[in-house]
């Protein structure tokens, strides 16, 4: 759990390093807010093009091994972000880190629930989320305080160090056997089951043209198996939403700091730093404990839990958009992130309850597309298309994305009707093939 946490805190601390340079960027290559925008969503077109096939691999091939080299080969390409001459270049090297949470996001998260049964799964997945938040603060922070003192490029240099250290320690992860925490809760097992260390699956075992139609046809057949699945539907629609405010506000809350409440970069990279620490972990540690209390106690718990926590947190969000000064404005942000991040590991654990195991790398692969497309890639440009269009005013900009977390919340608790009878069709399934 702590190791495949480690994993999503280097992604993040790569990703939002982007948001504690701004400055030095737009400064070294002469850009505006677009610019900037471009960069941080540099790495969605291959993360997009990558997603789905990760998936499917991470649903049949070993998945510590994936993650463990991709943490690896992406920090290097992290690192050689800070030789990029210019501006285009850099745009090209930050792309190439679009294939590392393609790979590791499926693998992971397919991961955790055969480690963990269904009544752990919610706190398991909060470490997870809590360590990303993590890194997106920390990131951030180093940004910050590096970039203002040293320059952007020893920046990218000293976050892609801890990258290495989460690999080598991925390594010695034993790999479980898919399905093994669903055939415990079924009664069909007593423990968890582990892979041979020594069993190896190989990759192109007929031929790279064979392996390609495979997945090309295999593909095909998962997705349309996800898509019959109601609260797959429902749950991708209101995550969608959902993270294209939280990227929004993330990517840009910094410089809202700075343009609109008055800070230096230095302050501001802080404050955002105490927004993710103080607000977002505990709100994913404690979502987690929610998730799996309520999981058998309230009809659809896992989707009720983020749709009424969403309400919330959007709500707060607009109101600490008035023009309040920073010791009134920051305390709202902090309790409006918290009932954001209350919502991720409900809905992670219920995709993972709702999804057979044989299909969760391509079904979180799949929320990881729609997290990419509506969130990290439009989030950022849109809300910087808005602002040049109200003056670079970010605080007019938020005001008219925010409210579309609206919507990802009342799919959320139109889902709820159909949580319950996925999973049980999923326990039923496991038992029937036991039998």
């Amino acid at each position: 759990m702590w190791v495949l946490g480690l994993a999503f805190l280097v992604d993040a601390l790569d990703q939002n390093v982007v948001r504690g340079i701004i400055p030095q960027l737009k400064s070294a290559f002469h850009v505006g807010d677009f610019g900037i925008g471009i960069v941080m969503s540099a790495f969605v077109l291959v993360n997009g093009i990558v997603t789905l096939p990760a998936g499917y691999l991470a649903d049949r091939w070993t998945r510590t091994r994936a993650v463990a080299g991709t943490i690896a080969l992406w920090s290097v390409a992290s690192a050689a972000g800070a030789l990029a001459p210019t501006f285009g270049i850099l745009v090209l090297l930050r792309g190439t880190l679009g294939f590392g949470q393609a790979v590791t996001d499926p693998s992971t998260s397919s991961l955790l629930p055969d480690y963990y049964a269904r009544d752990r799964r919610g706190r398991a997945f909060s470490v997870q989320q809590s360590l990303s938040f993590v890194g997106t603060g920390v990131g951030v922070l180093i940004g910050g305080l590096v970039g203002s003192r040293f320059g952007w490029r020893p920046a990218f240099v000293l976050v892609s160090v801890p990258g290495l250290v989460v690999a080598a320690m991925s390594t010695r992860l034993r790999e479980p056997v898919r399905g093994a925490a669903d055939r415990v809760v079924a009664g069909q097992a007593d423990e968890i089951e582990y892979a041979s260390r020594g069993e190896r699956v190989p990759l192109f075992a007929e031929g790279v043209a064979s392996f390609a139609r495979d997945l090309w046809a295999g593909l095909r057949a998962d997705v349309a198996t996800l898509v019959a699945i109601r609260t797959m539907r429902y749950a991708l629609a209101g995550v969608a939403s959902l993270l294209f405010v939280v990227t929004a506000v993330g990517s840009w809350m910094t410089e809202f700091y700075i343009r609109n409440l008055g800070l230096s970069q230095a302050k501001a990279s802080t404050a955002f730093l105490v927004l993710v620490v103080v607000g977002g972990i505990p709100g994913v540690l404690v979502g987690g404990r929610i998730a799996d209390r309520f999981v058998t106690r309230v009809r659809g718990a896992r989707v009720v839990i983020p749709g009424l926590a969403i309400l919330c947190s959007t709500t707060l969000f607009i109101v600490s958009m008035a023009r309040l000064p920073v010791g009134a404005c920051l305390p709202v942000q902090i309790v409006a992130f918290f009932a954001a991040t209350v919502a991720i590991p409900s809905l992670r654990a219920g995709l993972a309850d709702a999804v057979p195991s044989t299909l969760r790398g391509t079904g979180f692969s799949a929320f990881n597309l729609a997290s990419v497309l509506f969130g990290t890639a439009a989030a950022p440009v849109v809300t910087s298309f808005v602002s040049e269009q109200f003056g670079s005013d970010l605080r007019t900009a938020f005001l008219v994305v925010i409210p579309v977390a609206y919507v990802g919340a009342f799919l959320l608790l139109a889902a709820r009707r159909h949580l319950e009878a996925d999973t049980n069709r999923l326990i039923a399934r496991v038992v029937a093939l036991q039998e």
